[in-house]
């Protein structure tokens, strides 16, 4: 079977590219598929994640004003579809184009929409004005009618799926890609957290956490791995809080799971987030969880006070009340941490990866 991946881009050390990675390997190796992966802009150029040297990358270049990047958007996805000939078209893209797609392709080659976002994602603090409550009310729509349109709705989580609302959704997390068989005796005055350097990731948030929490405990550390941008400067936040001695500043690096195994517990402080694959990641390594209840991942992966916490969205006396009680018992994290590793069995890659086998034979049938 020919798969099409249509994608904003993989060149990155974000969560979609990883995931896209190793679901597209073993699609691959496991199953024999023919796997194709459409990006746009060079985006998949110096790819950070291994993707099998068998996928076959496609690129749309896209430039210039609105209408003319949709003129070239629309006409460009038509002779690549065309030229590829996929059975299945599966789209991992959260902007607006991806609800346009159903109306741009009128043709009978079935199409999944991959949801990897919170619905409510914002990617920068919005004012509330009259400009921005039309625009809001303009996406609504679009999504509302774009979403329909899809043969099949995919989300990461039951909750993801509450948002939506739509009949023909379907629920499949994201799958464990590591092994982790080393044991952490959760000893070190470490604690560590991944994500890109964006707003709905919170760690300005969680900064400010931290600076509460070091005022009695100026011996623990906290780093973060995850691609800078200009736009959240996090180092001159962490220098202004006065804090900068106790966070450290880490690129993206391939082998996380190394990372989790220096630490002794995990902070999560997003504002969105539609999974959480860094939850379950971290909890591969026994670690324990500390998380806001955010839209909407979260909630479903941590069981509060058994594998962690999870602390209701930006509530930050709570969530500082947390993160104090691990660094104090050493007992309760060797606890947490246990139930932790045991709580992500059910996103064992081979399960997870023959439900999407199942899904893709059977779409293509009806």
């Amino acid at each position: 079977m020919k798969l099409l991946y249509i994608v904003p881009n993989i060149n990155n050390a974000g969560g979609v590219a990883r995931v896209l990675s190793i679901k597209t390997n073993y699609l691959i190796e496991h199953f024999g598929y023919e796997v194709h992966i459409l990006t746009q802009n060079n985006g998949f150029s110096a790819l950070f994640y291994p993707f099998n040297q068998h996928i076959v990358f496609h690129d749309m270049l896209l430039t210039g004003t609105a209408i003319s990047l949709f003129n070239l958007y629309q006409n460009a996805l038509k002779a690549k579809v065309k030229v590829i000939q996929p059975d299945v078209i599966i789209v991992c893209d959260n902007g607006l184009k991806a609800y346009l797609i159903p109306f741009i392709l009128k043709n009978k080659i079935p199409l999944i929409l991959e949801m990897h976002s919170s619905r409510f994602i914002e990617e920068k603090e919005v004012k509330k004005n009259i400009l921005t409550k039309i625009t809001s009310s303009f996406k609504t729509v679009l999504k509302n009618r774009g979403v329909k349109k899809y043969d099949q709705f995919v989300v990461l989580t039951s909750e993801s799926g509450k948002e939506w609302d739509v009949k023909n959704t379907l629920v499949i997390p994201n799958p464990l890609w590591f092994t982790i068989r080393k044991h952490n005796a959760l000893q070190s005055k470490k604690v560590i957290a991944v994500g890109r350097h964006t707003y709905e990731k919170g760690f300005d948030r969680m900064l400010a956490i931290w600076k509460k929490v070091v005022i009695n405990h100026p011996d623990w550390t906290l780093g973060i791995y995850g691609k800078s941008t200009e736009n959240l400067d996090l180092r001159s936040i962490a220098k202004n809080l006065n804090i900068y001695n106790n966070v450290t500043f880490h690129e993206p690096v391939q082998h996380i799971e190394e990372k989790y195994l220096e630490a002794s517990f995990y902070l999560m402080t997003s504002r969105f987030e539609a999974f959480g694959m860094v939850l379950i990641e971290a909890m591969a390594a026994g670690l324990p969880c500390v998380a806001y209840d955010c839209p909407s991942g979260p909630r479903e992966i941590l069981t509060p006070n058994e594998n962690g916490f999870l602390i209701e969205n930006g509530k930050e006396s709570d969530y500082v009340q947390a993160v104090v009680a691990l660094i104090e018992n050493a007992t309760l994290r060797q606890q947490m941490g246990e139930k932790a590793k045991l709580s992500i069995e059910k996103y064992n890659i081979d399960v997870i990866m023959q439900t999407w086998d199942e899904l893709f034979i059977r779409i293509k049938k009806n």
